[in-house]
C-alpha cells in the first residue's frame, strides 16, 4: 500500500528542505520510544518518511512513483526491518546536522562518516603597552611571544624528509573503518576515523628527528606589528594566521594583541576628542588675552575674548585623535578656569569694590 510521506511528516508537497527537517525533528521528539507516551511504530514511520523526503533525489523519485519505489527490493531504499536486530541502512550524513544532541539518545552522536579533519591551531593573545602619543599617531612595535610552529624540517608532515609513508593496513588507506552499533532502532553501520592512522590513511615509517613526528615545535617568535593611529585603551588587534600552527598543516590560529594605553596628565581623551583645562587670571578673563595651549601637535595660540566666564569651552578643530575607522580627526576642547585672586592688597580690594559699585 502506498504511503503518503508528506502526510506522515505533516507538511505540504511544496515544503522546503528546512520545513521538512523542522517537522521531522518535532515529531521525532514527540514519538521517540524512550519518551513517555512514545510510539515505536510511529517513530519508525517518521524515519522512513524523512529518509525519502529529506533527500533531494529520493524525494523527486517519490513524487514520480510514490512509496512503492522504496519498498524492499525497490530502488534506493532498503526499508526498516524493525528493532529486532535485523538492522537497517541509514544515511548518517543526512541526519547528523539534524539530530545534534538528540542523536545521543540513539547512541550515534553527530553521525558524519567523513574522514576526520585536523583542527586549526589555537589563537594566541599578547598584551602590549604604548604611550598616549603612540596611540594618537600610531607606532610600530616588535612583539615577542612563545607559540607552536610548523616544523621547518618536515614542513609539518611529521615524517623525516625522504622517507616513505606506508598505507595503513588497518583501514587500507581509506582513513575510516566501518563499525556496527546496536541502538533502539536496530543495528546501524557507521564509519569512524581509523584509530590506527587517525584518519590519515597513511602511517609514518620514519618520524622526523627534529619534531619527533609531531610536525610541530614550540619556540619564541618575534614579529613587527603596526599599531594604527587612533587606537583606544583595551582595544584588540587581530592578525590572521599568526597564532599557533595547526597539526598536519591544518592552518594556524590568529594572534590577538590587546593594547593598553598609558595615561598622560596633560590630556584626557573622550572618544576621538581631547579634553584639557587651562587656568587664566581674572584680569585676563575680563580684558581678554592670548594663551598658549599644549596639544598633541605642539603648542597652539588660543585667543580668549574679553568677558570670558570660568568654565567656557573653546574648540581647536582637528587637533584631536585621528579616527581609527575613517578619515579626519577629533577636536581638542579647552576648558578655561578663571582663577579667583587671593591675598589682595588694600589698593586691589578698593579697585574691585569700585568696580562692583558700577
Amino acid at each position: 500500500m502506498s504511503k503518503d510521506y508528506y502526510d506522515i511528516l505533516g507538511v505540504s508537497k511544496t515544503a522546503t528542505e528546512e520545513e521538512i527537517k523542522k517537522a521531522f525533528r518535532k515529531k521525532a521528539h514527540e514519538h521517540h520510544p524512550d519518551k513517555k507516551g512514545g510510539d515505536e511504530a510511529k517513530f519508525k514511520e517518521l524515519n522512513e518518511a524523512y529518509q525519502v523526503l529529506g533527500n533531494k533525489d529520493k524525494r523527486a523519485q517519490y513524487d514520480r512513483f510514490g512509496s512503492a519505489a522504496f519498498n524492499q527490493g525497490g530502488s534506493g531504499f532498503s526499508g526498516f526491518e524493525g528493532f529486532g536486530g535485523q538492522g537497517f541502512n541509514i544515511n548518517m550524513d543526512d541526519l547528523g546536522d539534524l539530530f545534534g544532541g538528540f542523536g545521543d539518545m540513539f547512541g550515534f552522536g553527530g553521525g558524519s562518516s567523513r574522514r576526520k579533519r585536523s583542527q586549526r591551531g589555537s589563537d594566541v593573545q599578547v598584551n602590549i603597552e604604548i604611550s598616549f602619543m603612540e596611540s594618537v599617531f600610531g607606532v610600530e612595535k616588535d612583539i615577542k611571544f612563545y607559540k607552536t610552529n610548523t616544523c621547518k624540517t618536515c614542513k609539518g608532515s611529521g615524517a623525516e624528509p625522504g622517507s616513505d609513508l606506508e598505507t595503513c593496513k588497518h583501514c587500507h588507506g581509506h582513513g575510516t573503518v566501518t563499525q556496527m552499533q546496536r541502538t533502539i532502532l536496530g543495528s546501524i553501520q557507521m564509519q569512524t576515523p581509523c584509530p590506527n592512522c587517525h584518519g590519515e590513511g597513511k602511517i609514518i615509517t620514519k618520524p622526523c628527528k627534529t619534531c619527533n613526528g609531531n610536525g610541530l615545535y614550540k619556540d619564541n617568535v618575534e614579529i613587527k606589528v603596526k599599531i594604527p593611529e587612533g587606537i583606544s585603551d583595551q582595544e584588540m588587534i587581530r592578525l590572521t594566521g599568526q597564532g599557533e600552527a595547526g597539526p598536519k598543516n591544518a592552518g594556524s590560529g590568529d594572534l590577538y594583541i590587546k593594547v593598553r594605553v598609558k595615561t598622560d596628565h596633560r590630556f584626557n581623551r573622550q572618544g576621538d576628542n581631547i579634553i584639557s583645562k587651562k587656568e587664566i587670571s581674572f584680569p585676563e578673563a575680563a580684558l581678554g588675552t592670548k594663551i598658549d595651549i599644549e596639544t598633541v601637535d605642539g603648542v597652539v595660540s588660543l585667543k580668549i575674548p574679553e568677558g570670558t566666564q570660568s568654565g567656557k569651552v573653546f574648540k581647536l578643530s582637528d587637533k584631536g585623535v585621528p579616527h581609527l575607522r575613517g578619515r579626519g580627526r577629533g577636536d581638542h576642547l579647552v576648558e578655561v578656569i578663571v582663577k579667583t585672586p587671593t591675598n589682595l592688597s588694600r589698593k586691589q580690594k578698593k579697585i574691585l569694590e569700585e568696580f562692583d559699585e558700577k
